[in-house]
């Protein structure tokens, strides 16, 4: 058989035309040519298990490119994020090895080349963002939106195809490493977040992959990789809510299996979530690829395969179809097993089918397919030294978004005033991320995954650190630093120059957090699971002694998860919360001390108010939260959604929707009435009544009192941020179709309840400003993947009174 097949069919429909060649590659590969397909090939990673990834010495001996080659291959493995290389050079090498993939193979298919984009390309001298859990703190889609089609244009300009985020876990114990990673304890802000974040991927042709598919962060003990307890209730309702939504809504072409097991069911071979919910029921199309090793890890961690051979049987059984990063069972023990008829090769070939099928729709099948990246498309590829340094990845259009989603997500969590600072003559900056550059950026921004490893490399983009953008931010004041004692350090050899330099200064701007880093490497990040929500080393004690120093205190927190800070929480002057707000996060955090910026993000975890009271989550039943019958008070220091500005606003005027408005509710005394399958509609006024422009974010909790399993206390169901100038108002209103109150009932089925709800619209979870009653009637009505997911606002401005 010859390359001709790739020509495929005449056909005036492309789409047809594709599906046709992918038919006629199916039957015209080898057994070995399929499997060549479904497996990727990390080129440069050691097995020596000092690099990125966890169990890389499950590896072996990695293969050889040339040795893989003659029957093809389906994934090419982080390019850029493996080593430090230039990108015009790492696109040229890229370009130059897919044309020995094409040249080698019988029908020249080239492979996908998939990169990590969790906080930006992870590349050198890409830009780096926030972290997710800042984009959650944002409370904004269309900017995460526009910061993924950023990344999305950067990755596709060096020739990459997939890119492997965002994460949709949920958080539910905030001591877990990869914190950092979520978007936030809410599903429902977690999922349009992330549908936001696919949407601008896939926009610029790269595809995103859903990740961790399901239940990752909920592992026992907040414990990396730990098996998953929870109920089948608290899957469907918490956990999927964000992958369903995604799958529906965004365009997503990928999904990558969690490491995790349920109640003792691996994700990556369980056929009933990979293949009935994912694909038969929700009906997703695209590729389930493996997250690293973990095929590998249903023999070596879970113990439910006796051999390599039975972990890919049963990985692609329940419906994988990509083993990532390199080949390990889907080589020679598939094709042993298939051999011995332990899997039938239909298997393989409806695996096969979805690999070549998404190749197709990225144009990799088509007859007039180039290897040339856009990038180099007019570059002098025979010259690599003219070449290198050509090839731009942080531009000052993008620096500029990371900036916006950087001051957007900073958090004002307390202030008696301290704040804005007022011109000090000196100002103590005191702690461990004082001075330090890499303070702003998380565990898979490049010079932390991968710079880290190869010491003396360059960070690729400036990192400035939060002296040097206090200095720029206040430049009339004297700045005097002090590092007091290092992030996770035991010692308190420091504490008495901090100290003194403390009761010297006007004001302190105590300079807290994390260390991001893998696999203990951190404070923060994948495999660096905390015992505590204690801050990390002796920064408490730290901060106690800041405290007792009678200056005024403020707070600042460069970190990947929320801490407990005991004293602080009352007696410091303010608390300025922000997570890994990546390169431009130090100005904005130093403009919303100065003022500059108006501070408006909001809390995505609660903070805890003690340390130990774990697992905790503003999600949760009465019985979760502070009782009679129990000596632990879980009740957060800061509660979710929770961020103060430097205005006021004033909500009032709440009206329910007369019956021409809503058509199929009316008002009944102080309810309004709806049938099961109806809605109902609030409108209320918002007001600016400060003297600055400022950002109000309306949250919508939803409230069933009564139902026939226990409910959480309230959940998000909606919000919007508006942006208001001094004396501005705006009339807001909201329709809520009943298909919010659905959840799974006893029988597993998701049904919607009549009964009496509240309807909640709020500053934060713990911060209700309007409620309004409603009354589902009728009978108990069931609902599926089809339902209605968002409650749908209006704003219109009423001016300036």
């Amino acid at each position: 058989m010859t390359a001709d097949i790739r020509s495929g069919t005449s056909t005036h429909d492309l789409q047809d035309q594709r599906a046709a060649r992918v038919e006629k590659l199916i039957s015209a590969m080898t057994l070995e040519e399929k499997l060549a397909q479904l497996y990727g090939l990390w080129a440069g990673a050691s097995n020596d298990g000092a690099e990125v990834a966890p169990h890389q010495h499950d590896m072996d001996r990695p293969p050889t490119l040339d040795e893989l080659l003659p029957h093809g291959l389906g994934q090419l493995t982080r390019p850029f994020g493996t080593v430090p290389v230039d990108p015009a050079l790492g696109a040229l090498s890229l370009m130059r090895t897919q044309e020995r993939v094409v040249a080698a193979n019988r029908f020249g298919i080239p492979a996908m080349a998939h990169d990590e984009c969790l906080a930006g390309f992870t590349a050198w001298g890409a830009t780096t963002y926030p972290v997710p859990l800042s984009w959650g703190a944002a409370f904004n889609p269309a900017l995460v939106r526009e910061m993924a089609g950023a990344i999305g244009h950067d990755m596709r300009s060096v020739g990459l195809h997939q890119g492997l985020a965002p994460v949709l876990d949920v958080v539910r114990d905030a001591r877990w490493g990869r914190v950092e990673e979520t978007i936030g304890e809410d599903p429902y802000l977690v999922g349009t977040i992330a549908t936001a974040y696919i949407q601008g991927l896939e926009s610029a042709g790269i595809v995103a992959t859903l990740k961790h598919f399901v239940g990752y962060s909920a592992s026992r003990g907040g414990r990396n990789l730990a098996p998953v307890s929870m109920g089948a209730r608290e899957r469907a309702d918490v956990m999927l809510p964000p992958f369903e939504m995604a799958v529906r809504e965004s365009g997503v072409r990928s999904v990558m299996h969690a490491y995790t097991d349920t109640d003792g069911v691996p994700c990556a071979a369980d056929e009933d979530l990979l293949t009935g919910l994912l694909r038969d029921t929700w009906g997703f199309e695209g590729t389930v690829v493996a997250d690293y090793f973990g095929i590998a890890f249903l023999k070596t961690l879970h113990g439910v395969a006796a051999d390599w051979g039975g972990a890919a049987a049963a990985a692609l059984t329940a419906g994988v179809d990509v083993e990532l990063p390199t080949v390990k069972t889907f080589g020679q023990p598939l094709r042993d097993a298939v051999a011995a008829g332990r899997l039938p090769e239909e298997v393989i070939d409806r695996a096969l089918r979805r690999v070549l099928a998404q190749k197709a729709r990225l144009g990799l099948l088509d007859p007039d397919w180039s290897p040339v990246p856009p990038a180099l498309a007019d570059a002098a590829l025979h010259d690599p030294q003219r070449l290198r340094g050509t090839v731009g990845l942080d531009s000052p259009a993008h620096r500029a978004i990371s900036r916006r989603l950087a001051e957007q997500s900073v958090i004002l969590l307390s202030n008696d005033g301290t704040l804005p600072l007022d011109r000090p003559r000196r100002i103590a900056l005191i702690g461990p991320q004082a001075d330090t550059p890499m303070a702003v950026l998380g565990c898979y921004s490049f010079p932390v995954h991968v710079g880290a490893q190869h010491p003396g490399t360059e960070a690729g983009v400036e990192l400035l650190t939060l002296r040097q953008a206090l200095a720029a931010e206040f430049p009339d004041s004297e700045i005097v630093t002090a590092p007091g004692a290092g992030v996770d350090s035991t010692g308190t050899d420091g504490f008495a120059t901090a100290v003194r330099v403390a009761r010297e200064a006007d004001v302190v701007v105590a300079a807290l957090g994390d260390r991001a880093g893998l696999f203990g490497r951190g404070t923060s990040g994948e495999g660096c699971d905390a015992e505590t929500l204690d801050l990390p080393g002796v920064q408490r004690q730290l901060l106690d002694a800041l405290l007792d120093t009678g200056t005024p205190v403020v707070v600042t927190l460069l970190a990947g998860r929320p801490y407990a800070l005991g004293r602080a929480t009352t007696e410091a002057g303010a608390i300025v919360q922000s997570f890994f707000p990546g390169q431009e996060g130090t100005p904005a955090l130093a403009g919303v001390l100065s003022g500059r910026i108006n501070p408006s993000g909001r809390l995505p975890v609660s903070v805890p108010r003690l340390p130990g009271a774990q697992p905790s989550t503003y999600l949760a039943a009465t019985l979760a939260q502070v009782s009679e019958v129990s000596s632990i008070d879980p009740t957060a220091a800061f509660g979710f959604g929770h961020g103060l500005t430097y205005t006021s606003f004033v909500w009032s005027d709440l009206e329910t929707g007369d019956s021409r408005e809503m058509g199929d509710s009316r008002e009944t005394g102080d309810l309004l009435e709806t049938g099961t399958d109806g809605s109902v509609r609030l409108s209320f006024t918002v007001r600016n009544t400060g003297s600055r422009a400022g950002v109000e974010v309306v949250q919508l909790y939803l409230r069933d009192p009564v139902a026939s399993v226990v409910q959480p206390v309230r959940r998000l169901v909606g919000y919007v941020r508006l942006p208001l100038e001094p004396d501005e108002r705006v009339r807001v209103g909201v329709t809520v179709p009943a298909d919010l109150a659905s959840f799974t009932g006893r029988d597993g089925r998701r049904v919607v309840e009549p009964g009496e709800l509240e309807l909640c619209l709020a500053a934060s979870s713990t911060d209700i400003r309007l409620t309004a009653g409603a009354l589902l009637t009728g009978p108990v009505r069931q609902v599926d993947h089809t339902r209605e997911l968002h409650a749908r606002f209006t704003v219109t401005g009423a001016g300036p009174e």
